[in-house]
């Protein structure tokens, strides 16, 4: 699915943090030993991955390289433990954050002088990303190893941020730093505030650089940008999935098929049970904007590297399909709470929301006692909202775009 506003996009020529590293910030490397975040999103705009940039160069000595969730190829399936190796071709150790170890160790930064982080974002509090900057930033500020962001857009613009903050006793791999599920901030911008802040563990404080993008705005779509789209994960393969995911990823926790398994994860949801025509009559009265539904049955099945063992495998599922129609006016977290209420309404029974895996995800346990209580969505969403206002005075400090 593409966005209808599609022929209508501009494209403006911006500048990454990777694009300014071997140009106009090289001494930042020069005669350093440095160690590498980053996976296949880590590319200049000519293509090149910024391991071989960097590499071929001779500025540095890359002595090691860190990888995510879905490892430095980006080709590993969700939540599946990415093994440390080696790189194919330079023989350098390739140490994974996803797995037994989340933050790098002393052992891992022994060689190095300034660690490196070059990765694509999505805008939402649990893509795991995120974590694994905030722990490298932890585990460098323990070693005395210097941090250097290359900054990216965030995807979904820079402008709404959105959803509870996410309590303490809630604190996971996909819900790691107290913010808003949806944060409308960039990388860097997001280390920054951590970092000064006092956000990280014992209030560790990192020797912190973020190199800024050149070109981008706040109000800038990622296809309004002049930079390739580069799919952040394997269920991440357009712009449009990235648009309401904050808000559909909710139903990762619940009884009702996100469409993993399918070709549009998180745009085509339902179960077994559904009765779709009813929910959309639910939804309608909800007024939602800049977003229409449909009727689409569809069966999820296992897709090698992108959906392992999805909900409801090889049954048919009577489903929605979420098209978005003015991307500007949508609001995702909203979207998914609005979407879940509607299931339960209708199907109060069998709509289970399951309780720690739904409450990491929001980050607020009173969501969802709230929709199995059948309250009102918009009595959900004030809940959060003066903690929302507290976040964007501090978050405001921050911004490196206007």
């Amino acid at each position: 699915m593409e966005f209808s506003v599609q022929s209508q996009v501009q494209c403006h020529t911006v500048r990454t943090g990777a694009d300014r590293l071997l140009t106009d910030s090289r001494g930042l490397i020069e005669n350093k030993r440095v160690g590498i975040l980053t996976n296949h999103t880590g590319r200049l705009s000519n293509g090149e991955h910024l391991v071989d940039a960097v590499v071929q160069s001779g500025l540095a000595d890359v002595t090691a390289l860190f990888g995510p969730e879905h490892g430095i190829m980006g080709d590993t399936p969700d939540g599946e433990v990415v093994d440390n190796a080696k790189h194919p071709q330079y023989g350098i150790p390739m140490y994974s954050l996803y797995g037994k170890i989340h933050k790098p160790t002393k052992e891992m930064l022994s060689g190095v002088d300034l660690l490196i982080c070059d990765i694509q974002d999505i805008g939402a509090r649990f893509y795991t990303y995120i974590s694994t900057i905030a722990l490298a930033l932890e585990g460098a500020a323990e070693q005395g190893v210097s941090v250097l962001i290359l900054d990216r857009p965030n995807p979904i613009r820079g402008i709404d941020f959105d959803g509870p903050i996410r309590e303490q006793s809630l604190r996971s791999f996909v819900g790691w730093m107290p913010i808003p599920v949806m944060h409308g901030m960039t990388i860097g911008e997001l280390a920054r505030m951590w970092n000064d802040e006092h956000q990280l563990e014992k209030e560790v404080h990192a020797d912190l650089t973020v190199v800024p993008m050149e070109g981008w705005a706040r109000s800038m779509w990622y296809d309004e940008t002049s930079i390739p789209w580069i799919s952040p994960s394997p269920n991440m393969q357009r712009l449009s999935t990235a648009a309401i995911y904050p808000g559909l990823c909710f139903i990762e926790g619940t009884s009702i098929s996100e469409g993993r398994g399918t070709p549009s994860p998180f745009e085509l949801i339902g179960a077994p049970w559904a009765e779709p025509k009813e929910i959309i009559q639910v939804l309608e009265q909800f007024s939602i904007p800049g977003v229409t539904f449909s009727e689409e049955d569809f069966i999820p099945k296992e897709i090698p590297g992108t959906a392992s063992e999805p909900k409801y495998e090889g049954e048919r599922c009577r489903g929605i399909r979420l098209t978005v129609k003015d991307r500007d006016i949508v609001q995702p977290v909203r979207l998914g709470i609005q979407v879940i209420s509607a299931f339960k309404k209708v199907h109060p029974e069998k709509t289970e929301l399951r309780n720690r895996r739904f409450d990491i995800l929001t980050g607020k346990s009173d969501v969802r006692k709230s929709i199995d209580a059948h309250a009102d969505p918009q009595k959900i969403f004030d809940s959060w909202e003066s903690e929302r206002h507290a976040f964007g005075s501090v978050r405001e400090k921050y911004l490196l775009y206007t």
